[in-house]
């Protein structure tokens, strides 16, 4: 765009929301709402200026600090119950018929904050523009005698605009991803002055107690930490690419995924990724997005996100969804050559967030079953289209997960054993693994029985091996995609796997689930359950949303036996169980994943165990329809729910002659050769 013509629009937008700040709409319910939402444009407008004018170089610490909470006050703590960004304060205020789409429109303004910081005029322009044609189309309306527009007129105005701008901002986006020759965020890792923590205000998150807290902690840290850190984080991707025979020196680009305040680390990984012939990308995260990903910082307010989830309900139908097709099939084709460089995501993950309790608001968007069905059609298509620009049986990726400050006084304690953890002697458990599988191997299903309270009663059907002496079953899992060591997995054969799989508490994708329940009917999941909420059509919308993405049904894509013992009891000493990420807890206990298998899109590659054996328990009767019917074979999701030790009263395998042999016996292994892992519960 014309930056002449651009810095026009900016000048005329910003007066025109000057005005509005000041006037607001006469003798009309709307006016504080405008008003309100006019002001925080302002805010971000003097922030943008403060920015371009040098004031993160020249202002303290402290002003900074003072000025990054400025730009959230709207939706921290107690002052969320009277913003206009609160769905329910919104309906309260202005009416049930506006409330839940001008709270949108102002949680889209909100987003304004990232424009600054992006150095993103354009958008920050767009933004302000359909914040004024909004705020006219009411002032016409009052001026013409009546109380408010028509609700499709502002419906038509927020869906028009997502219309004709979505492919741009998909477009940015891709290109952080694929084209690393400009990258914002891998500059300021690089060239920041890391011991000087004003550089966490140049993201323009929310800066936390705990994104300053782990800064100060870290750049505290010896070299050598600092080194095994991000040495072991770079090491297990590397070692993926390896042990699935994949060639990394034809690959060019790894995607970093980071916690704001890990700088250090990550300095270090791009140096050791860049050794191997790798340049990174990193990405932002939406402000809303409620998973982490890209580079994050702390959530200002979990609930205000959890509100707004699904505000895509206000705009989404089938053109709506075609147009987001359209931008994601042309961005990939610019880039193409890009994405074939493309290795695959490096993540560190961050756990010991305060428990979150969401509550469901009747005020919030919420899709309709239609609705709900066109999003997963959607999702199928994009990551189609993903797939046939980034070849998935040539990229990897690895993940690995350390403790924030708000985990509590023993943070430092935690840290430290979380590196230890994160570094344990995988030959050992290679070893004990192997002992494992091969036992595993002799089983036509798997028993899993929970003790006491606990309700999980479950068949795993396994696939059968037509030469046990060079197949297997499990993989041999030790710290390489998914750090830390400690497990043994498989596809299983989805008929005639049923039961039920329980679990007291359990954290899955940021969310806290109690007594969670899901029943299993040959291999699919035929009901669920949980006891977060006061009614079961609470709970089980709930479960709809975040544990099957709104899947009507999900098959049992993984079943796994968790081998770490040392990070279990590491858990119990710190009380911190259910604050462990996924990423450690489903080592520390038998766990079942809903959604796609470990193998998702690499079913043809070739992969072997450390003794030699092909693992050849990749497809189930879901993903073997990939060359037929695509749509029906994936489901874009994996979600791995652990049952822990404690919770155990057997895992046994079956022979097809009906013979029986433990594997665990109340929450302790008993199988021969496996013995050595409960030497963690005695220390």
């Amino acid at each position: 765009m014309d930056l002449e013509l651009l810095n026009e629009r900016f000048e005329l937008v910003s007066k025109r929301i000057e005005e509005i700040a000041l006037e607001g709409l006469k003798d009309s319910v709307f006016s504080d709402y405008f008003k309100t939402v006019a002001e925080f444009l302002n805010l971000c407008f003097k922030e943008r200026d403060f920015v371009l004018n040098g004031g993160l170089e020249s202002s303290s610490f402290d002003e900074l600090l003072k000025r990054n909470h400025a730009l959230y006050a709207d939706i921290l703590g107690d002052a969320y119950a009277d913003s206009y960004a609160n769905p329910a304060v919104s309906a309260q205020k202005l009416g049930k018929e506006f409330g839940t789409i001008l709270s949108e429109i102002y949680a889209r303004m909100r987003s304004s904050i990232a424009t600054v910081y992006n150095f993103d005029l354009e958008d920050m322009v767009r933004r302000a523009e359909l914040f004024v044609e909004v705020y006219v189309a009411f002032e016409t309306a009052i001026e013409d005698g009546e109380k408010a527009p028509a609700y499709d007129d502002i419906k038509d105005i927020l869906y028009w605009h997502q219309c004709d701008y979505y492919e741009e901002g998909v477009g940015k986006s891709i290109k952080l991803m694929l084209d690393t020759n400009e990258n914002p965020f891998v500059d300021l890792i690089k060239k920041s002055d890391l011991s000087d923590l004003r550089y966490l205000f140049k993201y323009g998150y929310y800066i936390s107690d705990n994104e300053i807290k782990i800064a100060e902690f870290l750049n505290k840290a010896d070299d050598e930490t600092i080194k095994k850190m991000a040495d072991t984080y770079t090491e297990g991707y590397r070692i993926g690419f390896e042990v699935a025979g994949i060639d990394l020196s034809q690959k060019t680009t790894v995607e970093i995924y980071y916690p704001v305040g890990f700088e250090r680390m990550i300095r270090k990984a791009i140096e050791n990724f860049e050794a191997m012939g790798l340049k990174a990308s990193i990405r932002r995260k939406s402000d809303l997005e409620s998973r982490d990903a890209f580079c994050y910082g702390t959530h200002a307010n979990r609930q205000y996100c959890f509100d707004h989830k699904e505000d895509s309900a206000l705009v989404l139908d089938k053109n709506m969804a075609n147009r987001i097709v359209e931008g994601y099939a042309n961005t990939y084709e610019k880039y193409k050559k890009e994405a074939q460089g493309y290795a695959g995501p490096a993540v560190v993950e961050t756990f010991g967030q305060s428990t979150f309790d969401p509550v469901n608001k009747p005020e919030n968007a919420k899709c309709s079953p239609e609705q709900d069905k066109l999003e997963r059609e959607l999702d199928a298509k994009v990551f189609e289209i993903m797939r046939t620009y980034i070849n998935y049986e040539e990229r990897s990726f690895t993940i690995i997960s350390f403790p924030i400050p708000e985990i509590g006084e023993k943070f430092s304690e935690i840290f430290a054993e979380t590196i230890k953890i994160n570094t344990l002697d995988y030959k050992k458990y290679q070893t004990i693994q192997a002992r494992l599988i091969d036992a595993l191997d002799e089983a036509k299903y798997v028993h899993v029985k929970g003790l006491g309270k606990n309700t999980t009663d479950i068949c795993v059907n396994l696939h059968e091996l037509k030469d046990p002496a060079k197949e297997t079953n499990f993989e041999n899992c030790v710290a390489d995609v998914n750090i830390p060591v400690g497990e043994v997995f498989t596809s299983p054969v989805l008929e005639e796997t049923n039961g039920v799989l329980n679990v007291s508490k359990v954290f899955l994708n940021g969310l806290e689930y109690r007594d969670l329940t899901i029943t299993f009917k040959d291999g699919m999941i035929a009901d669920y359950s949980c006891s977060n909420f006061p009614t079961d059509e609470e709970n089980r919308r709930f479960i709809f949303e975040n544990v099957l993405f709104k899947h009507d049904t999900l098959p049992i894509g993984e079943f796994a036996i968790g081998t770490n013992t040392t990070a279990y009891v590491f858990a119990n000493k710190y009380n911190i169980a259910d604050k462990l990420p996924i990423l450690i807890a489903e080592k520390t206990g038998p766990h079942f994943a809903v959604g796609d298998t470990c193998y998702s899109h690499s079913e043809e590659v070739v992969l072997h165990n450390p003794d030699g054996k092909e693992i050849i328990a990749k497809d189930n009767s879901c993903s073997i329809k990939r060359s037929t019917d695509p749509a029906k074979a994936y489901f874009d999701c994996h979600t791995d729910i652990t049952i822990p030790y404690d919770e155990l009263e057997v895992i046994e395998g079956i022979r097809e002659d009906g013979s029986r042999f433990s594997i665990i016996e109340n929450g302790r292994f008993v199988l021969s050769g496996t013995e050595e892992l409960n030497e963690a519960f005695e220390n």
